[in-house]
């Protein structure tokens, strides 16, 4: 066994999770950013999963993450999801201790209603 010390990621969907999360309450919109869908389900909220990624170097990460937006109509749940891909274009930084080198998109807003719920909703990653 090395004597090497092991390097744990930060978890992605944590920072990810957070990061919109503070925007959207300080913006006067505070909205439920989450990695699970809640029960009950709110009115409006934002997911963030992990689909997949890879680790790029031995300290960092790649991360593919998926966002979710939902809402009572598809125009706010289109505006909702317009609003937290603005907040992750700019989420590169030091946040709650993580360094985020970039964050590039890989697939733009869709409509993507929720068929369990009808509610409305987008998603971008």
């Amino acid at each position: 066994m090395s004597n090497r010390p092991v390097i744990v990621m930060p978890d992605a969907v944590a920072v990810l999770t957070s990061c919109p999360c503070s925007a959207l309450a300080a913006a006067g919109e505070p909205v439920p950013v989450v990695s699970r869908i809640p029960s009950p389900r709110p009115a409006r909220f934002v997911r963030v999963e992990r689909i997949g990624g890879l680790q790029q170097t031995v300290v960092s990460d790649r991360p593919r993450l998926d966002f979710h937006a939902w809402s009572e109509t598809e125009a706010d749940a289109h505006d909702l999801c317009a609003r937290v891909r603005a907040l992750v274009g700019v989420v590169p930084g030091v946040r709650g201790g993580v360094t985020v080198y970039n964050a590039t998109e890989v697939g733009g807003p869709q409509w993507l209603p929720d068929a369990p719920s009808s509610q409305p909703r987008y998603a971008f990653a």
